[in-house]
């Protein structure tokens, strides 16, 4: 039976780079993947999956809030791989389940748990409600040695929790932090 898998961790976690590990893994073997992500994202260029790492694929489905994922063809896939999944709403999540099982193609979704307030981004908190497999990819504090939990957000190398949950951004922006070094920075920035 396909699953529904979620995969998350912290920024600077390497999730990209797992995706495309995975991605180039099936490609190897013969097998059609297909890539999805949110066309809000273009850090990198429309339709380009990029890790920090530097290595990058071109997206094969752009999702937008209005699409429909059941209007795709998903003969010969045998896996799909959703980037940034966090920003996909739950109706997405949803559709994604029901591929899984009625098309029998594992989806392996990759994104951040939490927004830099520690609030649940929809599209993870419809994930977790519905996936078969939920798997944390681990990181380091950026400050410490303390497994990373948080995702610290700042403005002109300053600590914040202002701003809109949804912003695109890379470690110029987020850093990722164990809880006590994000409460640390963020009380200093309010001295």
């Amino acid at each position: 039976m396909a699953k529904l898998y979620f995969r998350h961790g912290t920024v600077g976690s390497a999730k990209t780079l797992n995706l495309l590990a995975v991605a180039h893994n099936y490609r190897q073997q013969g097998k059609d993947v297909l890539l999805m992500k949110p066309q809000l994202d273009d850090r990198f260029g429309e339709g380009q999956i990029k890790s920090r790492a530097g290595l990058e694929m071109s997206a094969d489905v752009l999702i937008r809030e209005d699409t429909d994922l059941f209007l795709l063809d998903f003969e010969g896939v045998d896996c799909i791989l959703v980037d940034e999944v966090q920003f996909m709403a739950p109706r997405i999540i949803e559709q994604l389940r029901t591929i899984s099982i009625e098309k029998k193609i594992p989806v392996i979704c990759y994104g951040l748990r939490t927004d830099f307030r520690s609030n649940l981004f929809d599209g993870s908190k419809r994930l977790i409600e519905l996936a078969d497999s939920i798997e944390e990819i681990k990181a380091t504090c950026h400050y410490c040695n303390r497994k990373s939990i948080m995702n610290l957000k700042h403005v002109n190398g300053v600590a914040t929790n202002e701003g809109p949950s949804i912003q695109m951004g890379a470690e110029e922006t987020f850093l990722p932090a164990c809880y006590h070094c994000y409460q640390e920075h963020l009380a200093a920035a309010l001295r």
